[in-house]
C-alpha cells in the first residue's frame, strides 16, 4: 500500500467522524467534484466515507481510486479525473483520445506534461499544473517532462500523485 492510498484512508477515517457528527461538507464536496448526487446512508460506515473521499479526488468510488492510485490499472482503463481541476477548463490544452498521439505531441512541445483524464489524455503546460496545485509543490514540474502513462506506478508518478493530493481543496471543487 502506497502513501496515496494511506492518505485517502486517513482522510476517510477523519471524514467518518465528521459525518457521524452531522458535518455534510464532504458529501457536498464529493457531489460537486463527481457531478453526481452523493449517497447519504442512514448510518455512516467507513466504506461510505472511503467512497466519498474517492469521489472528492476525482474517482467514481473507492475501488476505482484504490486501483488507479495503487498502480493496478491497465492501459485503456478509466483513470478518473484526478489530474483535473475546474479552473483548467478555461485554459487552452491539447486533448487526445489516443496515447500515441498525445505522447508524440508532448515530445514536440517544450516543457509539456502528459496527464490522464478518464480514458483520454491531455498535454498541458505550467499554467495547468499551477491550477491543479502540483507546480508549487514540484517546482521542477514545468521544466521536466512528466508522462503519467509511461511513468505510471513509478516512484516519480507517486511523487506527483502525493503532490496532487496535497493541493488545496479549492482545486478539486467543480
Amino acid at each position: 500500500m502506497n502513501a496515496c492510498i494511506v492518505e485517502l484512508k486517513t482522510r476517510a477515517r477523519i471524514a467518518l467522524k465528521a459525518l457521524r457528527a452531522g458535518d455534510d461538507a464532504l458529501v457536498r464536496r464529493a457531489a460537486q467534484v463527481s457531478g453526481t448526487r452523493a449517497y447519504v446512508p442512514p448510518d455512516w460506515q467507513l466504506r461510505h466515507a472511503l467512497a466519498l473521499v474517492a469521489q472528492a479526488v476525482g474517482f467514481r468510488h473507492w475501488e476505482h481510486a484504490r486501483s488507479v492510485l495503487g498502480g493496478e490499472a491497465h492501459a485503456g482503463d478509466d483513470m478518473g479525473r484526478f489530474w483535473h481541476a475546474p479552473a483548467c477548463e478555461t485554459l487552452l490544452n491539447h486533448w487526445f483520445a489516443r496515447y500515441d498521439e498525445a505522447a508524440a505531441f508532448q515530445q514536440e512541445t517544450p516543457g509539456a506534461t502528459l496527464l490522464t483524464y478518464a480514458r483520454q489524455f491531455v498535454v498541458v503546460g505550467a499554467d495547468y499544473l499551477r491550477e491543479i496545485g502540483v507546480a508549487p509543490t514540484l517546482p521542477e514540474a514545468a521544466a521536466e517532462r512528466f508522462d503519467a502513462v509511461r511513468q505510471y506506478g513509478s516512484d516519480r508518478w507517486l511523487q506527483w500523485c502525493e503532490a496532487r493530493l496535497r493541493a488545496p481543496a479549492a482545486t478539486w471543487v467543480r
